[in-house]
Formats: C-alpha cells, sequence, structure tokens
C-alpha cells in the first residue's frame, strides 16, 4: 500500500510503521482471523480497516478522533499476522501509532479516571491487593458505583490468596544445568501467586537455578498496549537495568505470562531511539516464555499421571487455550502441547475457534466491556464443548476470563473446568516436587 507518512516527525518507530503499512496489499485474508471483525462485521474493525485509518491519520488527512474508536477496539491479538500472507508485522503499527497519538485524543473524564486508575493499581502489586480488597466491599454496593467502574468490579474474585514473598534465589534440583532470572508480574502475584511458585517448582526439577530480582518492576506491556509509552518506558528501562546485571550473567529471562513475555520481547521498540536502545534490544532476545525454556530441558522432566480427576478414570482429558501473546507475538503453539503430552495418560485436545482471542488482552475488558464480554462467552462454551474437566493456558488474563465466564455457565449436574496454567499442571504430575521457601496461601478454587 501507498504512503505519504513523513517519516521525520512520526516518531523513532516510523519506518517500522511505514513498512507495516506499504507492506499491506488489502487482500483481507486478515478478515476470518480477526475476533473483532468476526464480532462487530464492520470493515473498520478489522486489521485492513485499521491499517487503513492509521495509514490516514499519519499522513495527517484524517484526525485522530475520529479513527479512535475502532482502533480502541482493537484487541492487539495480533492474529491477523499469521495470517497475512504478505507479512504485515501489525505489532510494529498498533502500539507506537497508539503512543504517537495518544495526546491527540480527547478522553470523557469517566475513562480518565478508569485509565488513573488502572495504571495506578495494576502494575503495583501491593497497591493492586489493596485495591482489590477495596473492590471486594465496594461489590457489595455495586448499584451505588458509577456504571464505567462496575467492570473493575466484576472482573475482581471473591477472595484473594494470601500475599506470598518470592526469595531472590531459588537452588536446583539435582545436576545444574542453568540459571534462568524470573519475571513476577504484577497482577499475577496477586491473583495467583501459585503460578510463580509451580513455575519455579519445575524450573529447579530440571536443574535451572532461579533467580527473582527484587528490584523488577512491572513489564510495561499494560501501558504500552493502550499508548502510554513514557510509562511503558519507565517500566522497560528499571528492568533493563535490573535484569542486565553482571553480577550473575543468565541463561534467560523467563516469563510465565504470555502479555508479558511478549512485552518483554518489545523492549527495543519501547526504547527506540532511547540511549539503551541497543541494550533493550539485546536483552529482549534473551527473553523466553517458560514452556519454551522447560521444553529445552525436557529430558529432565520426570512425570506422572495427574491425581487431579476422579479415581477409576483411566485417561485424563486436558484441553490447551493458545493465549495471542502466545500462539501469535512470541510463535510459541507446540512447545506447551509436548509438555503437557509428556504426562502420562493425558489426552490433549484443542479448542475450537483457537484463534479468537478470549476477550482478555490486557485492560480490554475494562476498555470493551461488550466485546469481551462476547469473546469470553464464545470462548467457555468452546471449553466446555471439549467435555475436558481441566483447561490449561499461559497466561493470567485468560485464566481470569476463562474461569468467570466457566463458572458462570456451571450446574449442578455440570460443574465448571478445573482453570490451571501450563506451570501448575506440570507442577502437579512431578514425580518429585521440590520444597517451596515461602507461604504459598490458599489456591483457586477450581
Amino acid at each position: 500500500m501507498q504512503h505519504n507518512i513523513p517519516l521525520e516527525t512520526t516518531g523513532p518507530n516510523a519506518d517500522a510503521m511505514a513498512e507495516a503499512v506499504s507492506t499491506c496489499i488489502r487482500c483481507g485474508f486478515c478478515l476470518s482471523a480477526c475476533p473483532t471483525y468476526d464480532v462487530l462485521q464492520r470493515e473498520s474493525d478489522s486489521p485492513r480497516g485499521r491499517i487503513i485509518l492509521m495509514k490516514e491519520v499519519l499522513e495527517g488527512s484524517m484526525p485522530a478522533d475520529k479513527a479512535a474508536p475502532h482502533l480502541d477496539a482493537c484487541l492487539g491479538c495480533l492474529a491477523c499476522e499469521p495470517a497475512c500472507p504478505s507479512g504485515v508485522s501489525y505489532r510494529h503499527l498498533l502500539s507506537p501509532y497508539r503512543s504517537l497519538v495518544r495526546d491527540r485524543i480527547p478522553v470523557a473524564w469517566p475513562q480518565r479516571l478508569q485509565r488513573w486508575l488502572t495504571a495506578q493499581t495494576l502494575p503495583y502489586p501491593k497497591r493492586f491487593r489493596f485495591a482489590a480488597r477495596m473492590g471486594q466491599i465496594g461489590k457489595t454496593f455495586s448499584a451505588l458505583v458509577p456504571s464505567f467502574l462496575r467492570p473493575m468490579l466484576d472482573l475482581l474474585p471473591e477472595t484473594l490468596p494470601a500475599a506470598t514473598k518470592l526469595q531472590p534465589r531459588y537452588s536446583p534440583m539435582g545436576d545444574q544445568v542453568g540459571r534462568v532470572a524470573l519475571l513476577a508480574g504484577c497482577a499475577q502475584q496477586v491473583l495467583a501467586p501459585e503460578i510463580n511458585e509451580a513455575t519455579i517448582a519445575v524450573l529447579r526439577h530440571i536443574g535451572l537455578e532461579v533467580l527473582v530480582p527484587p528490584e523488577q518492576s512491572c513489564c510495561g506491556s499494560l501501558a504500552w498496549h493502550v499508548g502510554d509509552g513514557d510509562r511503558a518506558a519507565k517500566f522497560a528501562r528499571n528492568n533493563v537495568r535490573v535484569f542486565s546485571s553482571d553480577s550473575q550473567p543468565i541463561d534467560a529471562i523467563v516469563t510465565n505470562a504470555a502479555g508479558c513475555g511478549s512485552g518483554m520481547q518489545e523492549y527495543g521498540m519501547i526504547l527506540r531511539g532511547t540511549d539503551i536502545e541497543s541494550q533493550a534490544a539485546s536483552l529482549a532476545a534473551t527473553v523466553k516464555d517458560v514452556s519454551v525454556v522447560v521444553c529445552e530441558h525436557a529430558d529432565r522432566l520426570r512425570l506422572k499421571r495427574p491425581a487431579l480427576v476422579h479415581e477409576g478414570e483411566s485417561i485424563v482429558r486436558v484441553a490447551y487455550h493458545d493465549a495471542c501473546h502466545l500462539a501469535n507475538a512470541q510463535g510459541v503453539r507446540l512447545q506447551p502441547r509436548e509438555l503437557l503430552c509428556r504426562v502420562p495418560d493425558v489426552e490433549l485436545v484443542d479448542v475450537a475457534e483457537a484463534h479468537l482471542c478470549c476477550g482478555s488482552a490486557g485492560t480490554y475488558n475494562l476498555d470493551q466491556p461488550e466485546t469481551a464480554d462476547e469473546l469470553g462467552r464464545r470462548k467457555a462454551k468452546a471449553v466446555l464443548a471439549t467435555g475436558a474437566p481441566i483447561v490449561v493456558s499461559g497466561n493470567i488474563g485468560c485464566l481470569t476470563q476463562l474461569q468467570s465466564h466457566l463458572n458462570s455457565m456451571a450446574t449442578e449436574s455440570h460443574p465448571a473446568p478445573r482453570v490451571m496454567h501450563t506451570m501448575e499442571f506440570l507442577s502437579a504430575c512431578l514425580e518429585e516436587s521440590p520444597s517451596f521457601e515461602t507461604n504459598p496461601g490458599p489456591k483457586r478454587s477450581p
């Protein structure tokens, strides 16, 4: 697609943005892959339509606020990328564009307040825990809460696990084969600390020393995906400093949340044009999802049949849900499946319409609750159709979304499937489970 984007005034990612625009040939293969087009059925809410809108805004022929409703409705799931025969790198266009035009778009005060509350709580575990406690109290008086804040309350669980404190170092079991550093995450530490516990247990089991740098911060992806480039750069800069320490060289930075992993892998883009651009890009290249790291040492796994279902069942059926930022952004599809298939007596089944996002996508549940709810219901129905009593995924947002919608559809005769992170499932199947050096607190209800 030809364009007249003024590269000199379009920010440090101008070349990559223009390349994405020029690569699009408007063929339309992306339409069937796009969840929001599938729901809304509007050309302007498809990847092809959004690329044209962004092109016109960047060229100056359309005001940013006119295009905003359609671009705000984009999940950023990147399902369009593997569907595109021309290889359009949509990721190199959407987030930089949002950051570039953020200040040009007027925002009503309710949405400004919601964004401010999200930015001030979600990336900070202690603040988020306090806010979640207050939100649980607020649920009692939900009728008095302004409508624009109710989606925030609806997403909160009925109870929160006890707070845990991760140690800065965990020694491997048996012979050491390497050393990794773990990104602990933000909301995940509050909503599901057992995911980090399981991740560390599996990594130790295969012989890896695990470092958890205490000075790490939010990865910045939540801010980056909504166009808050300055805040994203602040978090990214801190993590580049913390994880680049030479005192204990590491083999990889391990992430166990798909959104966090893809966000860190974009540090070169987030910090492009800064004094640490090359350092950020180098660090981003070392970021790996935990399933990839475990797969590299899969021969060291000692696994047993999972004791997670009723006795007498010879086969444990497990449904696997592809998190968008794991499958599409990081290209990780085979490794989680390979690991799950290594567990004795497990029958792995895929979920129908696997390419369609579950509707979580960072803060999308808060920003676009109607579309998120529709996609969440569809995904939950697809999971139920598998008949599997356990569904596994690799992203805290997906797990929360799935659990919420599956619970809403559960009946006494058909209880909701148990929702687990891939590492939780593997940890439950280890022949020797390493002791965990902290108070784990209660588990998520199945």
